[in-house]
């Protein structure tokens, strides 16, 4: 049974992209079989994997709203471990649409339950808001990871979101916990980066991960070139910080791959 794991953050910018695809990315290389769910409009998981929507007949978009066959919409990837539950814009009217729906806050759940079998780990990528969009990935979810950018609002961008994983547990999914936050985009030479970091991890000290996500100009180009930043440039410091986070991640699980 699969390990769903959603990252989400209501701030743009925060690098949450760039995890679930690196993330990904570097547990299919550890020979995970992984699956990216992109519930993002935006649709840069997938272009970040380099799945083109030009070529998509159909996206998570109809899972949740026409209750179509996931497995079917389901794509590879570059990397054989790795498959991707594409988004396309269509996904920005299904705010709207589930709003009047039966069961909206559970239909991503639904449309997972036939593909948790098939996953030893399945990633979800959240848009930047709290809106109804995240909050299906936090019914689905059995965890949360939290990528959190190292600068000055931090911290209250952190209890908004803290509040919003409670209302879940309150409401739709009582087991889901928070797998971690993640500092990202780690400037060494900046005081303000190093300051956050030890407030966050003196405030959130079993809940902060060990790895620190640096700020680094090849995880940045990677996306544009379509490709996880292994498949980019694989002797990067932004390779080796989401390789040692999916070890992280894996060790926390009891394996030892």
């Amino acid at each position: 049974m699969a390990k769903i794991i959603c990252i989400a953050n209501q701030k743009g910018g925060v690098g949450k992209t760039t995890t679930a695809v690196n993330l990904a990315a570097s547990l299919a290389v550890a020979e995970r079989k992984t699956l990216l769910v992109d519930m993002d409009p935006q649709g840069n998981a997938g272009s970040g994997v380099g799945v083109d929507k030009g070529t998509l007949r159909e996206s998570v978009y109809d899972a949740l709203i026409d209750g179509a066959d996931p497995a079917a919409i389901v794509v590879k990837t570059d990397l054989p471990f790795l498959d991707l539950l594409p988004s396309t814009s269509d996904l920005a009217g299904a705010e709207l649409e589930l709003v009047s729906a039966t069961g909206r806050e559970q239909r991503l759940k639904e449309a997972l339950a036939a593909l948790v079998g098939s996953y030893s780990y399945i990633l979800i990528d959240c848009p930047p808001s709290l809106g109804l969009l995240t909050v299906n990935a936090m019914s689905a979810a059995q965890s949360v990871l939290i990528p959190l950018q190292c600068e000055f609002y931090a911290m209250e961008g952190l209890s908004q979101i803290l509040k919003t994983i409670k209302l879940v547990q309150k409401g739709l999914n009582p087991s889901l916990r928070i797998e971690g936050i993640l500092l990202t985009m780690f400037d060494a030479r900046n005081n303000l980066a190093h300051q956050v970091s030890e407030e966050i991890k003196t405030h959130f000290k079993g809940e902060t991960f060990n790895t620190v996500i640096p700020r680094n100009v090849r995880l940045s180009e990677a996306p544009s070139h379509g490709k996880p930043i292994l498949l980019y440039d694989i002797t990067s410091r932004g390779a080796a910080s989401y390789l040692e986070l999916a070890k992280e991640i894996m060790q926390r699980e009891g394996e030892h791959g």
